[in-house]
């Protein structure tokens, strides 16, 4: 099975097959029938996202890159190549939906900005998330990477410091773990927070492991 054919977010045979079946579909439907994405179904886009109903890690991110958009395969870029490693899972067990769902906070990709990709769109992981997350009722970790994702699931205000709720990881447990988004932009970020090497990621990878038991 190529990497196209592991993940969900296309309306092929092969993504609708590893999509959970048809409640799945269902709601990948609706999102491609709302009204505030007629823009991307009239280009052809299809939101991008895995999920099956034996999923126990739920990694929520941002949104898709450009590259992943083009390819129809999430966190398709280093950025991925990156949080796998960080997660200290391959690619196999990554995008096989009945065991890692990818939700982020926009499925589809917003644009490029000055300094990035233009943030997820207000409103969508609170619109379509819920109806996703009831359907995986075997969930055991849920993965916050980036400050999006961290700030909506943990409920934290715009001012609230990403990387003290990142040293502060072990409050969160056993449910969630937040974590920096794996971008090479946070190379600098990397350096000056050590601590997230030695003392984060190896207990990231315990809590997966965990999870995927």
């Amino acid at each position: 099975m190529g990497a196209s054919d592991e993940v969900t977010g296309g309306s092929g045979a092969a993504g609708r097959r590893l999509m959970g079946g048809p409640r799945f579909i269902e709601v990948h439907e609706a999102i491609r029938a709302d009204p505030d994405n007629a823009e991307y179904t009239a280009r052809g886009i299809d939101p991008l996202f895995s999920a099956g109903a034996g999923a126990r890690v739920v990694i929520v991110g941002q949104a898709p890159g450009r590259v992943a958009q083009e390819t129809m395969v999430p966190w398709n870029d280093r950025s991925g190549d990156r949080l796998r490693e960080w997660l200290g899972i391959d690619r196999a067990t990554f995008y096989d939906p009945d065991r890692v769902a990818i939700l982020p906070m926009d499925f589809y990709f917003p644009g490029a900005g000055r300094s990035g990709d233009l943030p997820p769109r207000q409103g969508f992981a609170q619109r379509w998330h819920p109806a996703l997350l009831a359907m995986m009722l075997q969930v055991r970790l849920t993965v916050l990477v980036g400050g999006y994702a961290v700030r909506h699931y943990l409920r934290l205000p715009l001012s609230a410091s990403l990387t003290r709720t990142v040293r502060d990881f072990e409050r969160f447990l056993p449910a969630t773990f937040p974590i920096v988004h794996p971008s090479p932009r946070n190379q600098l970020w990397m350096r000056r927070n050590p601590w997230f090497a030695t003392d984060v990621l190896p207990r990231l990878q315990e809590e997966v492991a965990r999870a995927l038991r």
